[in-house]
């Protein structure tokens, strides 16, 4: 095998395997040559994803060594992406009868997802979560994009109980659109006691939502060590959770005028 083939299968090797921790030795006997033929390789893959902003090879000590790609994003990527989202998000057009908003084709759209599950991969990765929370349905995408860059499993919480999960835990909340109590369910089998969770959803009124998925996880004995959302909005500016990070705020939307405003989320502001 050429050289420039082996560096190219070792890239997508990489960028395939997020989060994964690979043996050198395994991959030195995989593809046929010397470890420190091997480490040449990777000192050139490094370089390129270092100076492109697109991620960081982690070496790992010990007796076998092993390397590791952790997913990134420059601060001129994030820009890029922020603008392309601000700009589809400010079609007046989006707005819906009764003061919502529709996001959902925004998020649709493989390039924007895999950038905003990107973004959430950099930013909560040194929490250290062993899996990703969302409830059903909208945030679905955007935790199993996330998820694939931190290497982690999902799990959703349903709205009503699914008979074929087994035994469940449930739990009752306030709708933050129309204050109506809501519960939602999650199979017993698909945390362990004492996880570490990072809870992820598309769009944040209040935060009703997102309180009923930590008071879910207190069923688990869970640690929620972040949580991230795609859009928020500005008001009410008292939640019902204190601590949240998101890539959009939506500012202002009044549907007689048509006129919308949003703006870049604490995302940007409050880096953890």
């Amino acid at each position: 095998m050429r050289r420039s083939e082996r560096i190219v299968r070792l890239t997508r090797h990489l960028v395939d395997h997020p989060g994964t921790a690979l043996s050198l030795t395994e991959m030195a006997e995989h593809y046929g040559v010397a470890k420190s033929s091997l480490s040449e390789d990777l000192a050139i893959i490094r370089s390129v994803f270092e100076q492109d902003g697109n991620g960081f090879l982690r070496t790992q000590l010990g007796a076998n060594g092993g390397i590791l790609f952790e997913v990134d994003v420059s601060t001129t990527r994030e820009q890029e992406i922020m603008a392309e989202i601000l700009a589809q998000l400010s079609d007046p057009q989006r707005i819906l009868t009764g003061g919502y908003m529709f996001i959902t084709d925004v998020l649709s759209q493989p390039q924007i997802l895999r950038n905003v599950g990107k973004m959430f991969a950099k930013l909560f990765a040194k929490e250290e979560p062993d899996v990703i929370l969302t409830v059903e349905t909208k945030g679905i995408p955007l935790a199993v994009i996330t998820s694939e860059y931190l290497n982690i499993p999902y799990v959703v919480a349903r709205r009503d109980h699914n008979w074929s999960e087994g035994p469940s835990v449930s739990t009752n909340y306030v709708s933050s659109f129309d204050r109506r109590i809501q519960s939602m369910s999650l199979s017993r089998r698909s945390i362990v006691q004492g996880a570490r969770v990072l809870i992820l959803d598309d769009f944040m009124k209040a935060g009703g939502t997102i309180k009923g998925m930590i008071a879910l996880m207190e069923e688990f004995s869970a640690t929620v060590v972040g949580t991230g959302v795609f859009m928020a909005t500005a008001e009410p500016s008292e939640k019902f959770i204190s601590s949240y990070r998101s890539l959009v705020t939506l500012a202002h939307m009044d549907e007689m005028s048509g006129s919308v405003v949003v703006e870049p989320g604490n995302y940007f502001t409050e880096r953890m």
